[in-house]
């Protein structure tokens, strides 16, 4: 059994793959396996993974994966996450990479700590422009209870951090079926599996190697581009919200989801001119009817607790589909 596994989903990426494949070798260990998958890209990616596979399989185990038809990140994640076989998992994307050695520090700290998963801090890579993100949680080195990190409602927590390419994952928890990502969601597919991690897994901690660069404005990303898929962040949070609804500690952890929900929904509202008209028009239309599904108690509540801004943006369009006014 390989040590650890790298998941890593390549879609039309060809100007970023060799940057991400040559940090691979620069990882690379003969107990490593990295798992390439080509989303059926078309733009000569498929090429480039290619002479990568044979010529990481020199210092790693590698294994080369062409999807026959495209399906989002999260189908090629399941894709890579069937086909692992490490005692570790761990995921990077195909156009991002890693510092060399950052690895083989990541293991080490998984084993030394013993407990289900591991998160790291990351770099953010805007053009020349590079910042740390750091994992909202102030203990390092100590194992912790996920369930814990999910709170407090009303501050940036762990369920905030939704980096999962900035970790590694015992495979114990891939034979829970807690790792498989849902499948459909072209955006917020990291959301719904983070919580799911902290609701189910036992144990986790925060360590200190630094070493993802996450290539953020890339052309072909979702959040660039204004279209129809963007709203599957509503669908994500419709899951997380039902899925916590229904957990032991519903009184506790709800009251944090629904405050997540709304201020994703709030961005996402604040920004509408960067949609297609006729998405911006979905986009308040299928908020409002969110809105009504929520505990209404509860969203009240939550609204309090906003910053003025988000909460009177939401109320506006809570009242109007209260109403029965369109909000198209």
């Amino acid at each position: 059994m390989p040590k650890l596994s790298v998941i890593v989903p390549f879609y039309n990426v060809r100007q970023f793959a060799p940057d991400t494949v040559r940090s691979l070798r620069a990882n690379a260990r003969p107990d490593f396996e990295f798992v390439l998958v080509d989303d059926h890209s078309d733009d000569g990616t498929a090429a480039v993974l290619e002479r990568a596979a044979e010529d990481l399989s020199g210092v790693a185990r590698v294994r080369h994966i062409r999807r026959d038809r495209n399906g989002g990140i999260a189908a090629a994640r399941n894709t890579g996450l069937d086909a692992a076989q490490g005692e570790f998992l761990a995921f990077l994307d195909g156009d991002d990479w890693l510092a060399p050695g950052y690895l083989s520090e990541l293991v080490a700290a998984a084993e030394r700590l013993d407990c289900d998963f591991v998160r790291t801090d990351h770099v953010r890579v805007t053009d020349r422009a590079r910042t740390v993100r750091r994992v909202p949680v102030g203990l390092r080195d100590e194992v912790l209870d996920p369930r814990d990190a999910i709170l407090p409602a009303d501050r940036t927590t762990s369920v905030d951090y939704v980096s999962v390419w900035a970790g590694a994952y015992r495979r114990r928890l891939l034979e829970r079926g807690l790792l498989h990502f849902t499948e459909g969601l072209h955006t917020a597919e990291d959301r719904p599996w983070t919580w799911r991690l902290h609701r189910e897994a036992e144990s986790f901690a925060v360590v200190n190697p630094l070493g993802v660069f996450y290539r953020r404005g890339v052309p072909t990303s979702l959040t660039r581009i204004g279209d129809v898929r963007r709203l599957d962040f509503i669908r994500a949070f419709d899951r997380i919200v039902e899925e916590t609804a229904a957990d032991r500690d519903a009184d506790r952890l709800l009251p944090k989801a629904v405050r997540q929900y709304c201020a994703i929904m709030a961005h996402h509202l604040a920004e509408e001119d960067r949609f297609e008209p006729a998405v911006a028009g979905r986009l308040r239309t299928m908020s409002a009817a969110a809105l009504r599904r929520l505990p209404q108690d509860l969203l009240t509540e939550v609204l309090e607790t906003m910053d003025m801004d988000r909460a009177a943006r939401l109320r506006r369009l809570r009242r109007r589909a209260g109403s029965g006014k369109g909000t198209a």
